[in-house]
């Protein structure tokens, strides 16, 4: 029989899941999670969660109603400390699933009428599937009731729980990478994902079937590493705060602030070594400086703004999805003088600081300005 190799001095002795998981309340600004039970699921029905289902995540409603069950009765066996197939044999790729209800205890549309007063507060659901203890990767997904797309609601509680995700144990799950996979024609999801720092690493070629155009359709994958997420510049992306008593949100801060710390440290040392090793005759004349590129466009592209995706007359939108190759992030607001000069020394997130915006012009919020609601989306 053969012998499972020793495991380097800096990894931990297993990879292997815990047989019985807490699964932690999470709180938002707009939304607080709680874990999903079964009796959440005649809800689902109530607010026509699968509606669309074919937009949004490339399945029929019917096959995605399926999952949704399935995902929420092995989260809850798993909490129970129960294998999620008691038949006997099960599915030895069956991989763990945690599953939150989202619930919101405010009318956020301004009509004066507490939101999902009808299904208890819930709006929908939030997961972690195909959590790979091994390769310490999972998948998340959103599924929210068809009147509350695309107001804000995913973009407060997906950062959050990616956060408890990537938090090392026992604060969060530990995870090195967490992933999506979105229909091509979704653009609207891909920009939000874009937003929280997802980058498209592959494209499954005609893996989805468009029934309104019939025809086939790509499924862009995106993803994001442990040392790639920022939680706190995921949130200021969408004018939301951190919320320090959420789960792994002070592990996440104490691993920012080390690496923050060993940024800076890394710069001070090469400036000196740098004012040591300099001349000290006159410095040659200096070339006129170049003309900056616009933000959000690449030096290199700067000759080139129709590369830029930008919002039509409706809202939407537009330019090539995610994995093309114009694709550009709609042009960001400055975020004014607060914003530090250093400030982008301090994450290694896509974005930097000098592209944050006021919540009241979340770049999300001026694209949702006088356009209608529809199903597609998050």
């Amino acid at each position: 029989m053969c012998q499972n190799a020793e495991p380097p001095l800096d990894e931990p002795v297993s990879r292997e899941l815990p047989e019985r998981i807490t699964i932690p309340p999470i709180r938002g600004e707009m939304v607080h999670l709680r874990p999903a039970a079964v009796e959440d699921l005649p809800r689902m029905d109530e607010l026509g969660a699968y509606c669309g289902a074919s937009r949004i995540t490339g399945k029929d409603g019917q096959a995605e109603r399926a999952v949704v069950h399935a995902w929420v009765r092995r989260s809850v066996a798993w909490s129970e400390g129960r294998p999620s197939s008691e038949l006997g044999v099960g599915d030895p790729e069956e991989r763990r699933t945690i599953a939150w209800a989202l619930l919101t205890d405010a009318g956020h549309d301004d009509d004066g009428v507490v939101d999902a007063g009808s299904t208890d507060n819930v709006i929908g659901m939030i997961f972690l599937i195909d959590i790979d203890g091994w390769s310490r990767s999972a998948r998340i997904q959103v599924v929210l009731g068809k009147d509350y797309r695309g107001r804000g609601y995913s973009r407060d509680a997906m950062p959050r729980v990616m956060t408890f995700g990537f938090a090392p144990e026992p604060a969060g799950l530990g995870l090195h990478r967490i992933w999506v996979g979105v229909p091509e024609k979704n653009t609207r999801s891909i920009s939000v994902y874009q937003s929280l720092g997802f980058v498209p690493s592959g494209t499954s070629r005609d893996a989805l079937w468009d029934a309104e155009n019939g025809k086939y359709q790509d499924l862009i994958v995106m993803d994001t590493l442990a040392d790639e997420y920022d939680p706190i510049r995921s949130l200021d992306a969408f004018g939301m705060h951190v919320l320090e008593d959420n789960p792994g949100v002070k592990e996440a801060l104490s691993m920012r602030e080390h690496s923050v710390s060993i940024r800076k440290h890394s710069v001070v040392v090469d400036k000196a070594q740098a004012d040591a090793g300099r001349p000290q005759e006159a410095a040659p004349e200096a070339s006129p400086a170049p003309a900056p590129a616009r933000r959000g466009v690449d030096a290199d592209d700067a000759a080139a703004p129709e590369a830029v995706a930008t919002a039509d007359a409706t809202g939407e939108t537009g330019g090539a999805p995610a994995a093309s190759a114009g694709y550009r992030e709609p042009e960001r607001i400055d975020a004014g003088p607060e914003a530090s000069a250093d400030a982008d020394e301090e994450s290694n997130w896509p974005y930097g600081a000098s592209e944050r915006k006021p919540s009241k012009n979340a770049w999300w919020r001026i694209l949702g300005r006088g356009r209608k609601r529809n199903t597609e989306g998050m």
